[in-house]
């Protein structure tokens, strides 16, 4: 049997229904659970969605009631697009945070990107801001805006949802912002947060005290460093982290409990040719630059388990979509999706696992489970 805590029954309950209710001929848990195994098995519209749910049914009646069948592609549509964004987040929220807090504190990443395919009919492409938990590749949270320009306001809306009390928080320069950093800490956690040139002053006193220290070799500071060398795919990488603690600097007081200044000089060699970078970031951790280090990489994590694979494996981008909730809602249901599959401890891709899930009932009901083992869902 599943954890109570973990089932999709326990979390969904609550959810209030945008239909009349004495005109349902079909259960909104039914719809939603058809709905995720569908996404799950490689559908992508609601007419694949449909196709699933009639081929599985005799399945899907071992543990949902189709009082009336399976619904039509037109009944999946309309509920989507009636259901609040808002409360079925909350939803698939708590359900992930549930599963987040089963399989222990991970780094969470904050970070966006446009559903390009939801911009037709003169409508602007909705952008999805999402946090994800970089070592357990879960979806926790998002937050849709209509424009990439409106994310910094949307990053606090995200924080309320999430609890990230213990978590370190990763974004990138986008939300290096006064107010940002004092949500975090607000809710319990601590930020890394990537300084650019929208902080200007940020980031001259930033490069200031590390010239100033790096005149005295660093004796007259606590200090750390730390290394890593990568190489693969006609690639070789250095990149070195070197963090100050407690730095001192004129503006320091109004970024919320900033006890970390870093560096990270980034050193790459592709296909024979050079190239350095550096960068620079804060914290509200005292910790070590090998923590620093970890958290930034997992950072970018985002950008190759979900954005890349929400494209390449669920062909987001050419989700047609273009309805606001029902496009803001298919895009929950594809995150957690992705969730899921990468619970389950199959070393095949996500596109392989999907198939499997098509052809094997048994494997989806271990997907679906959340931890890769059968039982209810």
């Amino acid at each position: 049997m599943a954890a109570p805590h973990l089932s999709i029954k326990k979390h969904f309950r609550k959810l209030k229904d945008p239909r009349r209710v004495r005109r349902s001929q079909h259960l909104l848990l039914d719809i939603i659970t058809i709905t995720l195994c569908a996404a799950i098995c490689g559908c992508n519209d609601w007419q694949q969605v449909v196709t699933f749910g009639k081929s599985r049914q005799d399945w899907l009646k071992k543990f949902l009631r189709l009082p009336n069948g399976v619904p039509s592609h037109d009944t999946f549509e309309r509920v989507f697009e009636r259901l609040s964004p808002q409360g079925f987040q909350a939803c698939f929220g708590a359900w992930m945070n549930a599963l987040h807090q089963a399989l222990g504190l991970s780094p969470i990443a904050i970070d966006g990107k446009t559903l390009r395919g939801s911009g037709v009919g003169g409508l602007q492409a909705l952008h999805v801001v999402s946090a994800w938990a970089t070592a357990n590749s879960l979806s926790l949270g998002q937050v849709t805006v209509e424009e990439k320009s409106n994310e910094i306001p949307a990053i606090p809306k995200l924080l309320e949802l999430l609890d990230i009390h213990g978590a370190l928080v990763t974004i990138d320069a986008m939300g290096c912002q006064k107010e940002i950093a004092a949500k975090i800490v607000e809710g319990g956690g601590d930020y890394v947060l990537t300084v650019k040139e929208n902080q200007p002053t940020l980031l001259a006193e930033i490069k200031e005290c590390f010239a100033k220290a790096a005149q005295d070799n660093f004796e007259k500071v606590q200090n750390d460093s730390y290394k890593t060398e990568d190489c693969g795919h006609g690639r070789e990488e250095l990149r070195h982290y070197h963090i100050i603690i407690d730095p001192e600097f004129a503006t320091r007081p109004d970024w919320a409990e900033l006890r970390v200044i870093g560096k990270c000089y980034r050193e790459c060699v592709r296909d024979g040719k050079p190239s350095q970078v550096e960068s620079y970031f804060i914290g509200s951790r005292k910790a070590t630059a090998k923590v620093y280090g970890n958290a930034l990489r997992g950072h970018w994590a985002i950008e190759n388990t979900l954005h890349w694979q929400l494209d390449v494996s669920f062909a987001e981008d050419a989700n047609r979509v273009s309805q606001r909730n029902g496009a803001e809602n298919l895009a929950v249901i594809r995150r957690v999706a992705l969730s899921l599959l990468k619970q389950h401890p199959d070393k095949r891709s996500i596109a392989c696992k999907r198939l499997l899930a098509a052809l094997d009932p048994q494997f989806l009901q271990e997907v679906l489970r959340g931890d890769g083992n059968s039982g209810e869902v």
